[in-house]
């Protein structure tokens, strides 16, 4: 297994302190604030050692950004034992600061009415280069001072499908994107827990979500005149799923307006759709001090 899936799994596998108390460690994976899918991951585990039943929805608030050199603390309370559901309320702590809240309900497969959309007609991802890949082709354009952080790997796999823009000269495009995500190693049989896939799904959903919104606009998150942050995040976990599997991610956004933008994604895994997501981002432009 290589280090960036240890690490992954190192990363959302918390520490306990006392009942419904336990602490997450930070790294520094997008720059100097926590990454949200960190946070999110962490969260819905903490949420996790207090059931055995598998999620179905989180509702999450990104309240400050959170500290790259410093551990979080998530309290869990447990909000209902119901007989079909199980609630949660999650808050993450830093330094004595509420920096993010989050509902987790949580219930158990059960059969019922079936009826999904078709899955998007995309290549396979075996035709598709990785992420990495792709990156390389744009290390002329890099300036040396982000070469670094730009070009380091991240702890998934990403095979994009749409093309992808000139992060160094971006031009207006379609409000879509979409990508297949995978972790780059199976899960280790002893860690292989429907809360840790949830986990990892959890973690990776935040990648470039929020970032749709920006494409008609011919930003991305490197653009100097811009400030974007996470406000909201909400996940439907609808079947079971594996992150160690190829996930297909397609993503659209329907409105940029009053300095946000709202994204939708939704995730397939072998023909089934397995997982939605909501998010509204900050999309502020600001003014930048003439030379």
């Amino acid at each position: 297994m290589s280090n960036l899936t240890e690490e992954l799994i190192a990363l959302l596998s918390l520490e306990k302190i006392e009942e419904n108390i336990y602490r997450g460690q930070s790294r520094n994976l997008v720059g100097k604030r926590v990454f949200g899918g960190q946070v999110l991951g962490q969260a819905l585990r903490a949420a996790s050692y207090t059931t055995d039943r598998p999620a179905h929805s989180m509702h999450a608030y990104f309240l400050f950004g959170g500290d790259i050199n410093a551990p979080i603390i998530y309290e869990v309370e447990r909000l209902r034992e119901g007989k079909s559901f199980v609630s949660r309320q999650v808050r993450a702590i830093q330094h004595g600061r509420l920096i993010f809240t989050a509902m987790i309900s949580f219930a158990p497969p059960e059969e019922g009415l079936e009826y999904q959309q078709h899955v998007p007609d995309y290549p396979a991802p075996e035709d598709l280069k990785n992420e990495q890949e792709l990156k390389q082709s744009l290390l002329e354009f890099v300036p040396e001072n982000v070469r670094a952080s730009f070009m380091r790997e991240r702890h998934v796999e990403l095979r994009p499908i749409h093309s992808v823009n000139n992060f160094f000269r971006p031009q207006p495009e379609s409000p879509e994107y979409a990508h297949y995500v995978r972790t780059h190693d199976a899960i280790p049989e002893d860690q292989n827990q429907t809360a840790l896939h949830q986990a990892i799904v959890a973690f990776y959903s935040d990648f470039t979500l929020m970032t749709t919104a920006l494409r008609p606009h011919g930003l991305n998150y490197l653009s100097p005149s811009l400030q974007c942050a996470s406000i909201d995040h909400t996940i439907y976990f609808h079947r079971a799923l594996k992150a160690d599997a190829w996930m297909l991610y397609d993503m659209n956004a329907t409105i940029s307006a009053n300095s946000r933008g709202l994204n939708f994604g939704r995730m397939w895994q072998n023909g089934e759709l397995v997982c939605s997501t909501v998010q509204e981002g900050l999309m502020r432009l600001r003014e930048i001090e003439s030379q």
